[in-house]
């Protein structure tokens, strides 16, 4: 995958990395595609500090419940109207395993056109549109994403159930970890 930048981007760094190519979008720089069988996406940049996406959903799609390994990450969206779930709740101290986290809860969250979310490198959340509409966000991540980790909610806790080397945002999440 890529190696570790010898500075990763901070948080707004991200945010204007989404927001210019959201303009640039705006402006009919790139162009969008929508699939009703699978979401959408083009890297649009590369290099050892940020991966940038750029990625349409169809009514009814969306992620998993996901971390991005590690890689801290901002997204605008562009068109449309995204819901985001995201874990409220803490990370799990290191002698309690890496596969649990601490009791908490998921919050949806209503990310319209224009909104930006900015997030660090242990946030769990999943992305989803549940609208009509066609929407269009810019995805962006530091340093560039190389693992996911996929994730449940049993009995008030979040579970790591599976992680996949990858550096692409919308690879599909394995079966189930042994525990």
């Amino acid at each position: 995958m890529h190696p570790t930048p010898a500075h990763s981007l901070t948080l707004e760094e991200l945010a204007d990395w989404t927001r210019r190519v959201a303009d640039e979008v705006h402006r009919g720089e790139h162009e969008i595609s929508a699939d009703a069988d699978e979401r959408w996406h083009v890297r649009v940049h590369c290099d050892d500090q940020v991966d940038v996406w750029l990625i349409s959903w169809t009514a009814d799609q969306g992620t998993e419940l996901h971390d991005h390994g590690g890689s801290a990450g901002a997204f605008t969206v562009v068109q449309g109207r995204l819901t985001e779930t995201a874990w409220a709740g803490g990370v799990a101290p290191s002698r309690e395993g890496a596969r649990s986290r601490r009791e908490g809860h998921l919050v949806d969250l209503t990310r319209e056109a224009g909104e930006t979310s900015v997030f660090g490198g242990h946030y769990v959340h999943d992305v989803r549109n549940v609208d009509g509409e066609v929407a269009v966000s810019v995805h962006a991540y530091s340093p560039p994403l190389s693992r996911m980790h996929y994730y449940t909610v049993e009995t008030g806790r979040l579970v790591r159930r599976a992680s996949l080397w990858t550096d692409d945002p919308e690879a599909s999440a394995p079966a189930q970890e042994a525990s």
